[in-house]
C-alpha cells in the first residue's frame, strides 16, 4: 500500500495557476513585477555593499540590517523569477521544484521574523542601556543571534517541507497561487492532511507570536525610557533610531497579520494572492527605501560612491 501511494505521488505534477485568471494583464504585470525585483535586487544589494564598505557602519545594527537585506534578497529571488517566466508562458509546470522552492522561501521569511525582534532587542539595550551597549551587543553574540535566526529559519522550513513530503497527490494538480504556498498544496493533497495542517499552525503562530512579543515588549521599555528624556532632542533621537524599524515592521507584520485573518474559501484566494504579493515582492523593495531614506549616514556613503563614479567617468 505505502509504495502504490509513493507511486501515486512520484507521478503527480504541479503547476502553478498564478494570475492565469487575467491573460490580458500578463504583460503589464511582468513589467511592474520586473521593475520592482530590479530595485529591490539593487536596493538590498546596495544595502549590504555600502554597509560592508563604510566604517561608521561596522555597528550591530547594521550588521543585522544587513543580514535581513540579505534574507530579502533571497527569499524575494526564489519567488519573483519564477513567476515573472510564468507571466510569459503557457505551461507553468513546478513539479520537481515545488518543495524547493517552498524550503527556501520559508527559511528566509521565518530568518527576516526573527531578525525584526533581533534588531528591536538592538535598540532596547541601544536605548535602555546605552552606557553597556558596547559590552552587551559584542561581536560574539551579534554574530550568535544572526546564526540562529538561519538556524531557526531552518528548522522550522525542514519541519514543515517533511511534513508536506508525506502527503500523498495524484495526477495533475494545480495550485491556485503564484508559488508554492504550504496551505494551497495541503489543499490539494489525497491523504490525511490533518498533522500538516497542525504543524503549519503551530509553526506560523509560535513565530508570528513569540517576535511580535519580543518587539513588544523591547518597545514597551524603549517608550518608558523616552519619556523619562528630560529634552526633546532625546526623544527626537529616540524616534530617529526607531522610526525606519518600527516601519519596516508595521508593514511586515502587518501584512502577515491581515493574511492570518482572510478566511480559507475559493472566493478568498484573489485577496491572499494581493497579500502575498505584498510581502514576497514589495516589501523587499520597501526595506532598503525605508533604511535609506531615513538614515544620514546611508545617504552619505551613497552620496560619496555617486560622486566618486561621476568624477571617475
Amino acid at each position: 500500500m505505502f509504495l502504490k501511494e509513493r507511486n501515486k505521488t512520484s507521478h503527480a505534477t504541479f503547476t502553478l495557476w498564478g494570475f492565469s485568471d487575467y491573460p490580458e494583464l500578463q504583460v503589464p504585470l511582468f513589467l511592474v513585477f520586473l521593475a520592482v525585483y530590479t530595485f529591490s535586487v539593487v536596493g538590498n544589494l546596495g544595502m549590504i555593499v555600502i554597509i560592508r564598505i563604510n566604517p561608521k557602519l561596522h555597528t550591530p545594527m547594521y550588521f543585522f540590517l544587513s543580514h535581513l537585506s540579505i534574507a530579502d534578497f533571497c527569499y524575494s529571488s526564489i519567488i519573483t523569477p519564477k513567476m515573472l517566466v510564468n507571466l510569459l508562458v503557457e505551461v507553468q509546470t513546478i513539479s520537481s521544484g515545488c518543495m524547493v522552492q517552498f524550503f527556501f522561501f520559508c527559511t528566509f521569511v521565518v530568518t527576516e521574523l526573527i531578525l525584526f525582534a533581533v534588531m528591536a532587542y538592538d535598540h532596547f539595550v541601544a536605548i535602555c542601556n546605552p552606557l553597556l551597549y558596547t559590552v552587551v551587543m559584542s561581536q560574539r553574540l551579534c554574530a550568535m543571534l544572526v546564526f540562529g535566526s538561519y538556524a531557526w529559519g531552518v528548522a522550522c522550513s525542514l519541519t514543515l517541507t517533511c511534513s508536506a513530503l508525506k502527503l500523498y497527490f495524484q495526477g495533475f494538480n494545480v495550485i491556485n497561487h503564484f508559488f508554492c504556498e504550504l496551505s494551497s498544496l495541503i489543499s490539494l493533497s489525497c491523504s490525511d492532511s490533518y498533522l500538516s495542517q497542525l504543524l503549519l499552525f503551530t509553526v506560523a503562530t509560535f513565530n508570528e507570536i513569540g517576535t511580535l512579543l519580543i518587539i513588544l515588549t523591547s518597545y514597551m521599555f524603549i517608550i518608558t525610557t523616552a519619556l523619562k528624556m528630560p529634552s526633546t532632542s532625546g526623544h527626537r533621537k529616540v524616534f530617529s533610531t526607531c522610526a525606519s524599524h518600527l516601519t519596516a515592521i508595521s508593514i511586515f507584520h502587518g501584512t502577515i497579520l491581515f493574511l492570518s485573518c482572510v478566511p480559507n474559501s475559493k472566493n478568498s484566494r484573489h485577496t491572499v494572492k494581493v497579500a502575498s504579493l505584498f510581502y514576497t515582492v514589495v516589501i523587499p523593495m520597501l526595506n532598503p527605501l525605508i533604511y535609506s531614506l531615513r538614515n544620514k549616514d546611508v545617504k552619505d556613503t551613497v552620496n560619496k560612491l555617486m560622486h566618486t563614479t561621476l568624477f571617475k567617468y
